[in-house]
């Protein structure tokens, strides 16, 4: 599986799973993350995730990352990476393996805006505002 997050808000008052990924590969990209309660980024069975990017300001909790089973060593040979990512209010972000590249082929890639970026980039994301009367 691969898969790419991108250009998205989570929060204020999010729990988990922003993604939370089972093996394969996770291209988190240019997300704004303000505030989460047990994690913004899990994982379980050996997933590769890239995180680039992205804008994390913590709130109660202050690790990025997850690794599921919680144990010593869980994800000890996993390839999780941060690159140009903003960390603000405590929030950390645990590497661990070697850093790894967005899995695209040439007609997928496309390039990642700096975080000081993402306020701006994400400012109009979040659920549509429909009514009745006006079609999404």
């Amino acid at each position: 599986m691969r898969v790419t997050v991108a250009f998205n808000r989570f929060g204020p008052n999010v729990n988990q799973r922003m993604p939370r990924i089972r093996h394969g590969y996770a291209h988190v990209v240019n997300n704004f993350y303000d505030g989460w309660r047990e994690y913004a980024i899990g994982g379980s069975m050996g997933p590769t995730v890239k995180s680039q990017g992205n804008l994390f300001i913590a709130s109660t909790a202050e690790s990025v990352t997850r690794r599921m089973p919680v144990g010593h060593a869980a994800g000890k040979d996993w390839h999780w990476h941060s690159s140009g990512d903003s960390f603000e209010n405590g929030a950390v972000f645990k590497q661990t393996g070697s850093k790894v590249r967005p899995n695209y082929n040439k007609h997928q890639a496309f390039p990642a805006v700096s975080a000081s970026e993402v306020r701006s980039l994400t400012k109009d994301a979040g659920a549509l505002r429909c009514s009745a009367r006006a079609a999404c």
